[in-house]
């Protein structure tokens, strides 16, 4: 029994359908999973995050820097904060690591001299609490 195009089309529809689906399933695969946030006893620096947060507009990072999850953090000096956990390098040169990030935030002229992030005054563990926020970015 041979079908005439009127009775293909249905089943054209159908397939093509089904092809839409399977594409937008497959592109939000492949899509950034929803953002991890490390709990405070996660949190790989050992520090605090929530206190981390509060330091981090108390020293008004985000006049230089966008920071997710703080308000009004849209600067665009230095460069955007988002996903910093998942990058390979901090200010181009030191592998990320809880410690390096900790030692950048205390004093990044002497990672890498004349750059224009300021040395804040940062003590160890504001640096430590700091970067467990920093590390929530994923």
């Amino acid at each position: 029994m041979r079908m005439n195009a009127r009775e293909h089309v249905p089943r054209l529809r159908r397939a093509a359908a089904a092809l839409i689906l399977a594409c937008v399933a497959l592109a939000l695969a492949a899509c950034d999973p929803p953002e991890d946030r490390y709990t405070t006893a996660q949190a790989p620096s050992g520090g605090n995050p929530s206190h981390g947060a509060s330091l981090i507009r108390q020293y008004g990072c985000g006049e230089c820097h966008i920071v997710p999850g703080i308000a009004g953090a849209e600067g665009l000096v230095g460069p955007p904060l988002n996903k910093l956990a998942r990058r390979v390098y901090i200010a181009g040169v030191m592998r990320n690591s809880p410690d390096n990030l900790m030692a950048w935030l205390q004093d990044p002229q002497a990672v890498v001299p004349g750059n224009a992030m300021p040395r804040m005054g940062l003590n160890r563990d504001q640096a430590r609490d700091i970067t467990a926020y920093l590390y929530t970015l994923r």
